[in-house]
């Protein structure tokens, strides 16, 4: 690895957006969609965490209704979804938006093997989700390729068996993951294009690399000063204070977060609530 100077809090350019800072909000997952359109409350929670300067990784778009795993996640598939989201991307955020295909992990209709000639299919959605993100203002899109969805389970040799062009070698396994980026850097420009833990393709890629910051700030420092990482992602440090840059910077402590909240369906409690540092209206632990 080759040491840096850079820490979490030194300015960045990645691509064509001008970060203040190299804390990002990590994309987590919500169910708060009604009819797969994001509302009000949604714009609320990203424009909490949107100081000056941040970047902003929004949960995963659906790239159409078949590719929904789970029933109110936000889609980019139609045209009411960018009005949907326009608010959440509005021009004083820089926000990026996963698109997503969750294949076989689907909790409301049973999956089924995905026919070879159907693959140019789920191609020009893919396209017409990152059309639609850009349409919506958004900065540029994430490809979702973690977590078991649709394209990593290509990519995996003990889930792919399949015996044709994207079954088989290495190679072949991640055929479908370079034919989406194609496909979606084609669409909206390869500047406006990250990928989600691509890690077959990271010998090769010489762009941007996003760490998962982990549980507290020493662990995305390591790796931003490594060289393993240009900027590290937080989740759950994020969703729990909103100011979480500002925390770092002046060596704050940290709200607590509340698991029992991740997976509800309420618009509020353990979404909008988490208090700014300055509030001390929820218990805090000491900076780690």
């Amino acid at each position: 690895m080759v040491m840096s100077s850079a820490t979490l809090l030194t300015p960045y350019k990645m691509g064509h957006l001008d970060l203040a800072h190299r804390v990002v909000l990590a994309p987590l997952t919500w169910y708060q969609c009604p009819g797969n359109v994001p509302r009000a409350h949604n714009a609320a929670y990203y424009a909490q965490r949107a100081a000056a300067g941040a970047l902003l990784v929004a949960e995963a778009c659906a790239v159409s209704e078949m590719a929904r795993g789970y029933p109110d996640v936000p889609g980019l598939w139609n045209t009411e979804q960018p009005n949907g989201n326009a608010p959440i991307s509005s021009r004083d955020k820089q926000v990026t938006p996963q698109v997503s295909h969750d294949g076989q992990v689907l909790e409301f209709a049973p999956p089924r093997r995905l026919k070879t000639e159907k693959i140019p299919n789920i191609m020009d959605d893919f396209r017409i989700a990152a059309r639609n993100a850009i349409k919506a203002g958004f900065d540029g899109v994430e490809i979702h390729a973690a977590n078991g969805y649709l394209i990593d389970q290509f990519m995996k040799d003990s889930v792919n068996d399949r015996t044709e062009a994207y079954g088989g070698g290495i190679q072949n396994r991640c055929r479908f993951a370079a034919e989406v980026i194609a496909a979606v850097a084609d669409e909206i420009g390869a500047h406006r294009l990250g990928h989600g833990q691509l890690l077959p393709f990271r010998k090769v890629f010489r762009g941007k690399f996003m760490v998962n910051g982990g549980y507290d700030r020493e662990e995305g420092e390591r790796a931003v000063a490594d060289g393993y990482a240009d900027v590290g992602a937080y989740g759950r440090l994020f969703l729990a204070n909103p100011d979480l840059p500002e925390r770092f910077r002046r060596k704050a402590g940290l709200n607590k977060y509340d698991r029992s909240t991740f997976y509800t369906s309420d618009l509020v409690v353990g979404y909008t609530d988490y208090p700014f540092l300055d509030d001390d209206t929820v218990s805090q632990v000491p900076a780690g």
